[in-house]
């Protein structure tokens, strides 16, 4: 999932910049004595979760809805405390999902089988352009339902997809998927009510969930909106408070000044100057936990000038990813040499080797080697309010200093329009890239980022990377007979990676929560989230 959360502090030796401009905001922490608030970005997208794809959206969607599976938050392994009672197969290609019953969306009408076969579907149709269709390219009859742009698909249904009975789904996959049912708990895998066919658009507004929070009001871009408990709901972990007041900010800054005075209850990840500072400050009320992330600086691989691989590799080799750790991050975040979060199956410390080490030399004799041409300046694009200026220009300053090559900093675009211009290979130039995990795999932080699948609209490939021989290690990884053998294949398609490079790994993060008085049980989980049923208000 594309995440936007990472920050970092100003640092005299590397960048100086200006204090980050405030916007306005409530003063209220919450709309009632039993309600909270909780600082978000504005999602990319209208809220439906076959199009939620990046970290503010998602967290506003696990409240109102339930997966078919959760994960152990300490071991990360499957646990059915969802909707699903069991998923099961005999050759790991055809699968049987059950639900358990008694489930019900807020509107009251139940969550079957048919609701999930039915979301995957309108998320799989090339037509309805979902940014997670990409998560169903495995299902037997995805490929009917892709069309070139204007044309119109064969069918409109995957074949491999049946509502047996109401608590029944039986999937037949194109190949053997040793991981399947650890994929389950990621939102595409959500279900969606009838009402949501009948108005997606008003849906996106104001979704109806099976999870514990339930939306009485329109989402509104900007502000955000206040969700409920839902009385009825069926699952293991109720709400613990009356409801959650979703409060939409440009920056962090803004925030961190809102959580301080008591304006708002909890907020997940800090601004540039509040590392020092914040664990002294909240004392009991500041909470961290390492992400499952990584960010990543990734190349437009359709640009000529960052078409070659020894280019891309120079970039890489002429960062110095500590020094940026340890000068703009205090030490908050940590080196990356994978394309994989450490706390995900399959993780190797070094598997970059040499490539993610700063060796100036080499880096010049590539560039060298590939031609490029020095004298243009390069862009060195991120979103802007996310507190990303620091270490881009650290990246800059040893870029030029290293490289001899000038760049120009690309930061004014909020992240809900920073994304899209990804997706429209709209990137000039290097580009800020993060990624936190949808499911604890290796696979996650592969496919979905750089297979030829998860090209643009169906999934998220924004370097638009490309290589058969890549897929085809994912796909040896997927035909494995266990998960231990699926592993190993995983890592050698990192290792095609690692030799074309169309992203450097950089470092993996921290989430830093802090929240109010007026609050307690403030919790992070495994995911970078805050656990919103957690919460309770005091």
């Amino acid at each position: 999932m594309r995440i936007k959360r990472a920050i970092a502090v100003v640092s005299v030796g590397f960048v100086a910049v200006g204090m980050l401009a405030a916007c306005g905001s409530d003063t209220a922490a919450g709309n009632s004595e039993g309600t909270y608030s909780l600082y978000i970005g504005q999602p990319e997208n209208p809220l439906v979760p076959g199009n939620t794809t990046e970290s503010e959206g998602n967290q506003v969607l696990k409240a109102l809805f339930t997966p078919l599976v959760n994960y152990n938050d300490d071991t990360n392994d499957v646990e059915y405390t969802g909707v699903a009672e069991s998923v099961e197969s005999e050759d790991q290609v055809n699968w049987t999902i059950k639900l358990k019953s008694g489930w019900t969306f807020h509107d009251g009408t139940p969550v079957t089988a048919k609701s999930y076969v039915d979301a995957w579907n309108y998320t799989a149709l090339s037509t309805n352009a979902y940014g997670a269709s990409y998560f169903f390219e495995n299902v037997n009859g995805y490929d009917d339902l892709q069309a070139a742009e204007g044309g119109e698909p064969a069918a409109t249904t995957m074949s491999g997809l049946e509502a047996v009975d109401d608590t029944t789904i039986s999937v037949q996959l194109k190949e053997p998927f040793a991981i399947y049912p650890i994929t389950l708990g990621y939102s595409a895998f959500m279900p969606l009510p009838e009402a949501f066919f009948s108005d997606p658009e008003g849906f996106g507004r104001r979704p109806i969930g099976n999870g514990p929070f339930k939306a009485d009001e329109d989402f509104v871009d900007g502000q955000g909106f206040t969700v409920t408990k839902y009385e009825d709901y069926a699952g293991e972990n109720a709400a613990k408070s009356d409801g959650v007041q979703f409060k939409v900010y440009t920056e962090l800054a803004t925030g961190y000044t809102d959580v301080q005075a008591g304006g708002l209850d909890v907020m997940l990840d800090l601004p540039p100057d509040a590392f020092a500072t914040a664990r002294d400050q909240f004392g009991d009320r500041y909470v961290e936990r390492p992400r499952p992330d990584i960010t990543s600086l990734s190349f437009p691989t359709y640009d000529p000038r960052f078409s070659d691989p020894r280019v891309r590799e120079a970039f890489s080799m002429a960062i110095d990813r500590g020094a940026i750790t340890k000068a703009i991050f205090t030490d908050t975040r940590t080196p990356a040499k994978s394309f994989g979060s450490p706390v995900v199956e399959g993780y190797r410390a070094d598997a970059c080797g040499a490539k993610c080490e700063l060796n100036v030399e080499q880096a010049n004799k590539l560039l060298d080697e590939a031609g490029f041409d020095r004298s243009q300046p390069i862009d060195l694009w991120f979103n802007a309010g996310a507190g990303h200026d620091p270490w881009m220009t650290a990246v800059g300053n040893q870029i030029r200093t290293n490289l001899g090559i000038e760049y120009m900093l690309r930061g004014d675009l909020q992240f809900a329009q920073y994304l899209p211009l990804q997706d429209a290979k709209g990137m000039t130039g290097p580009f800020r890239f993060a990624w936190i995990m949808d499911y604890p795999s290796l696979y996650n932080f592969l496919a979905p980022i750089y297979s030829t699948s998860a090209l643009p609209p169906a999934g998220s490939n924004n370097t638009f990377y490309s290589n058969p021989e890549f897929d085809a290690a994912l796909s040896a990884g997927n035909n494995a007979d266990s998960l231990e053998a699926a592993t190993v294949e995983y890592q050698k398609a990192e290792d095609i990676l690692f030799r074309d490079m169309p992203s450097a790994p950089l470092f993996y993060g921290l989430n830093q929560a802090v929240y109010s008085d007026r609050v307690t049980n403030v919790n992070i989980d495994a995911f970078g989230d805050i656990v919103v049923e957690d919460v309770t208000v005091n």
